[in-house]
């Protein structure tokens, strides 16, 4: 379910900064701080507390911070250093993805840019380094790349050979061009390439998966850059072929739902392949049901095909939006159709968009290019 910065969900009720920031979580920050002297764990506990309620995700991290700094010396390096002392035992090294941390410890990310930014860059950037081992510093990274952009790419530069994964992925996540809920960066969105042609071959799927989605937001800009280095990685050899196959696949995920030529094509699908598609969808369908759709592909010769499908959907005012989803891939040959088939649930309480009652189009594209569409009606529960 898509969330925004404030941890809400819609209309379900459940708030993910309720789940992330409470007594418990609030606890454990406090209990690690206590080993600094004299730190008041109690004074912080009952404090951070109170000023939970009527906060965002985002703002209570904030918050927290605020908190914490009340306690801990002025002295950035100083604090600095205290920061460092209190911090759990890093993420278990010997795993290699999904081991994000705990959303408490991005505290000393906040405070690295309040209070170091300015005037103690390099001492800010070790504190990052040091923090990222318990939490992804990629938020707190960029303000960096945007005030000291020479000094913050040399220190990542090191960082593509650290030992600790979370270092090498800060690398890659932190430089993302389009990075979700993040400030912007003013980098030239094809300067960290160059890092991402060492972090490329890297063994954690953790420091891959974040390189196919750098190179996804950079495919939005500059389309044959990406096709371009994805080659290039393949003919230099450094990372197994399972493994780039998959990241060229997640990194052109979006190029290919565009329809983008080089894109297909570095993925061994032909705009042009010749086939014929048969769409089935039925005439109306109820908001809380689900539209089963079924595409049928033959082909007059062997011809690999990615399927997709967009839906226009229906506004009042006359407003009309699309939005595209994945159906599947396969094989066409000519004894030998594709059937595809798939429920697309008509939600009521979807968090992204609205099911307005009215005519709906559904567009099947195969390999990129729109091969047949259907209306339907969409009624009311």
């Amino acid at each position: 379910m898509a969330r925004g910065p404030d941890g809400t969900g819609g209309g379900s009720g459940f708030s993910l900064a309720d789940r992330l920031f409470n007594a418990e979580s609030v606890g454990q920050l406090a209990a690690e701080h206590a080993v600094l002297p004299g730190f008041d764990a109690d004074r912080f506990r009952q404090e951070a507390l109170a000023g939970l309620p009527g906060r965002g995700l985002l703002e209570r991290l904030d918050w927290l911070a605020t908190c914490l700094e009340a306690q801990l010396p002025r002295d950035f390096p100083a604090m600095a250093e205290a920061l460092e002392a209190a911090m759990p035992p890093p993420l278990d090294p010997t795993r290699d993805d999904d081991d994000f941390g705990r959303f408490i410890h991005a505290v000393p990310g906040i405070l690295a840019v309040r209070h170091g930014l300015e005037n103690h860059r390099d001492r800010a950037l070790d504190l990052l380094h040091a923090a990222t081992r318990r939490f992804s510093m990629e938020f707190y990274i960029r303000p960096f790349l945007n005030r000291w952009p020479d000094a913050t790419l040399a220190r990542l530069d090191a960082w593509t050979h650290d030992p600790n994964y979370h270092v090498r992925r800060l690398v890659s996540e932190g430089t993302r061009p389009r990075l979700p809920w993040a400030a912007n960066v003013t980098l030239d969105p094809l300067v960290p390439l160059r890092f991402l042609d060492v972090l490329h071959a890297d063994p954690t799927r953790y420091v891959t998966r974040s390189v196919a989605n750098h190179l996804n937001d950079l495919s939005k800009r500059v389309p044959d850059a990406v096709t371009e280095r994805l080659s290039a990685w393949a003919a230099d050899g450094r990372q197994d072929r399972t493994e780039l196959d998959w990241i060229t696949r997640h990194a052109l995920r979006t190029a290919v739902k565009r329809g983008e030529p080089g894109a297909l094509a570095l993925l061994g699908y032909d705009p042009d392949a010749d086939v014929e598609v048969d769409l089935s969808v039925p005439a109306a369908v109820q908001v809380g049901d689900s539209l089963a759709l079924r595409v049928g592909i033959a082909g007059a010769g062997p011809a690999k095909v990615v399927v997709d499908y967009r839906v226009r959907f229906f506004r009042p005012g006359g407003r009309v939006g699309e939005k595209v989803f994945k159906l599947g891939r396969g094989t066409v040959c000519p004894d030998r159709p594709l059937v595809l088939s798939k429920a697309h649930r008509i939600k009521g309480d979807a968090t992204t968009f609205t099911w307005h009652p009215g005519p709906h189009v559904l567009i099947v594209q195969v390999n990129g290019r729109d091969r047949a569409q259907a209306e339907f009606d969409v009624q009311g529960a």
